[in-house]
């Protein structure tokens, strides 16, 4: 397992797609915090970085699949797949392998966005920042992140093209994230099943978390979405 995820990591940081990712993820976020007019923290007049947790999922909702894509779909595209089943290592450590190695891409893409927690802290006039708040949506991204790279994965392991694998991966955690919040609203739903229908996706989940409260429910919901994820990528490499 350690093997391929060393392999994985330089092989993402051996060329320039893995720093330019890094670089773009942090260039976007930097714009609409601090430079685009209706968005950036300056407008707002008090030390919050709401605004970086609300749009960060947007973002990693189309960065986290463009780091998965050809995690599996280019190993069976190239004929690698066959070589690497030769080796003494199980299905179950070739995916945790290959999924821990984009955990740690997603830790080099957040950690750097450190640097706006103290650029708000040293900011606000009285140097102050809610701590609590900022370290459970810290905690939320994370887990967010992880979910996105399991779904990532698991789609990558169901095709031989890369870019099928970016558009329906994209796709699932688009679904999954705001598609069970925007049919809880529906008026079919309204003050009947609509809050146990929002239970169901990503978003309030990740809300959950980024209210500086973490609660088992919302650390089962995530754990039980990545175990599935994984297990059904394992399933696929069975039938391959």
């Amino acid at each position: 397992m350690w093997s391929i995820c060393k392999k994985e990591l330089h092989q993402f940081f051996s060329n320039l797609s893995g720093y330019i990712a890094i670089i773009l993820f942090l260039l976007v976020n930097g714009l609409f915090l601090f430079v685009l007019k209706d968005s950036n923290l300056f407008d707002f007049g008090y030390t919050t970085l709401d605004t970086f947790f609300e749009l960060v999922p947007w973002v990693l909702i189309f960065l986290v699949p463009a780091l998965t894509m050809r995690s599996l779909s280019e190993e069976f595209k190239a004929g690698t797949f066959e070589i690497l089943l030769t080796r003494p290592v199980t299905k179950w450590q070739i995916v945790s392998g290959k999924y821990l190695s984009i955990l740690v891409v997603l830790i080099f893409v957040i950690v750097p966005t450190f640097i706006y927690v103290f650029t708000i802290k040293k900011l606000s006039a009285e140097g102050g920042i809610d701590s609590g708040g900022i370290t459970g949506s810290y905690i939320g991204l994370f887990l967010l992140a992880s979910v996105f790279a399991a779904i990532g994965l698991c789609c990558s392991s169901f095709t031989n093209n890369a870019v099928i694998a970016f558009l329906i991966s994209a796709f699932c955690c688009l679904l999954l994230y705001f598609g069970f919040n925007a049919v809880s609203k529906l008026p079919a739903f309204l003050g009947k099943a609509d809050y146990y229908i929002e239970m169901i996706g990503i978003d309030f989940h990740y809300r959950s978390v980024s209210r500086g409260l973490l609660d088992s429910r919302d650390v089962v919901y995530f754990g039980s979405l990545i175990a599935i994820s994984l297990f059904i990528t394992v399933k696929n490499l069975y039938k391959r």
